[in-house]
């Protein structure tokens, strides 16, 4: 690692070390990839329905994952869509969905009722979710929007659903916005705003300085002008999220930063400024082996203590 990055992680009190490669891996079908992997998968007892895969396996050429029977997905990934606690027919948003395994692992849980809203504001990445969404054969109470997070403003869909494409590929969708919303009840029963950062706590992401070359790091990670517009524009998502739910709704914040800043520091903001604002405790985090985060009831991952990519999660409730 670059003088530069160990620099940073030493300001925010990281180990180096953290940054090991592991892969974990949502599977279905234990013994069937277990014998065409030709490896023991190790089941992830924390978080249910996840194995572990050694790192030399490469999922994207198996047969099981041709034939959408699996998707890769950090477990702290999971953890973060598993604290949202969702239920056969909730109405789901995911404000921020792209690439798409949290869409996929959030419509698994909503069963045959209830809908998933995805939105993103790149339109190349929304075409990741759709494209996932289609291979695991999910898109039947899904719709995604082409649209900005901090703006968004579609309510649920209460009504059941029979268009034959239930999900929406707009560009913009202001048509159909509605500016407050006055009945606690139109709002989202949960939220997820899995925020745009730096990535610094991805194991996966901070490998692809090796291509795109070290000197990039500083640009898109260590600039504090860069650190600054993020911080604006968490805490932007985190508001508009926070006003689709519905009273007594949960929304789940997570980024996979290590710093303060992207995470605790967003929160503390955010909790001043919105008295129906509460933090809840994370019921399923029982076993999860994850640290505390700085402030009470929010928790971090990381790659030494949890064996996973690093993530802060906070669950918010709403008064």
């Amino acid at each position: 690692l670059p003088e530069a990055f160990l620099d940073f992680l030493k300001e925010n009190g990281v180990d180096p070390s953290i940054y090991t490669p592991r892969y974990i891996r949502l599977k279905p079908g234990i013994q069937q990839l277990e014998a065409e992997f030709k490896s023991k998968l190790e089941k992830v007892g924390w978080l249910p329905n996840f194995y572990s895969l050694p790192p030399q396996i490469h999922i994207a050429n198996s047969m099981a994952y041709k034939e959408g029977k699996i998707y890769g997905i950090d477990a702290a990934s999971g953890a973060a869509v598993s604290a949202l606690n969702v239920s056969e027919g909730d109405h789901v948003l995911d404000l921020c969905a792209a690439p798409g395994a949290k869409l996929c692992m959030t419509l698994d849980l909503i069963g045959n009722s209830g809908s998933v809203t995805g939105v993103d504001v790149a339109r190349h990445r929304l075409a990741a979710c759709r494209t996932m969404i289609q291979k695991y054969a999910l898109g039947d109470r899904c719709r995604l929007f082409v649209a900005d997070g901090t703006t968004f403003s579609l309510i649920p869909v209460f009504k059941e659903w029979t268009s034959k494409r239930p999900w929406k590929e707009r560009k913009n969708a202001k048509k159909a916005r509605v500016i407050g919303l006055s009945r606690t009840e139109l709002g989202y029963d949960k939220v997820l705003v899995d925020a745009e950062c730096t990535h610094d706590g991805s194991i996966r992401h901070i490998q692809k300085f090796d291509h795109w070359g070290w000197e990039t790091l500083e640009r898109r990670v260590l600039d504090a002008e860069r650190t600054d517009s993020l911080t604006v524009l968490q805490f932007r998502l985190l508001s508009n999220g926070f006003r689709l739910l519905k009273v007594g709704g949960s929304l789940v914040y997570s980024t996979c930063s290590l710093t303060a800043a992207q995470n605790e520091d967003v929160v503390e903001q955010f909790l001043r400024e919105n008295a129906s604002a509460e933090l809840q405790e994370i019921d399923a985090a029982t076993n999860w082996p994850c640290k505390s985060g700085g402030i009470p009831k929010t928790l971090r991952f990381d790659p030494l203590t949890s064996q996973t990519s690093g993530l802060f999660v906070a669950k918010f409730t709403k008064l």
